[in-house]
């Protein structure tokens, strides 16, 4: 049986809110993405590995390595991208430079 890799990540948050719900937990999810066809009949895509659906979140990153090990899986760590936040005022749109 081949065993699969899976990745555990931070999940990034939405482009499309400002809020950080769903980012906190670390996610184990399945690394592979060549296993895929397309249904000819109904243009569906599928799959032949049931793996694939597998994400699993985890309160921290060592929980999740943990699990991954104990379920004797190939792991790759993705860690997440170091946040820079620029304090905005709404004021300063009016301010004459």
């Amino acid at each position: 049986m081949k065993r699969n890799n899976f990745l555990i990540f931070k999940p990034t948050k939405s482009a499309m809110t400002s809020g950080l719900y769903k980012t906190k937990k670390w996610c184990l999810s399945n690394n592979e993405m060549n296993e895929t066809f397309i249904n000819s009949k109904f243009c569906w895509t599928g799959s032949t590995n049931p793996e694939k659906q597998i994400k699993i979140f985890f309160d921290d990153l060592e929980s999740a390595v943990k699990f991954a090990k104990k379920n004797n899986y190939n792991y790759e760590i993705q860690r997440p991208n170091k946040r820079n936040l620029i304090k905005k005022s709404y004021s300063e749109n009016f301010i004459k430079k």
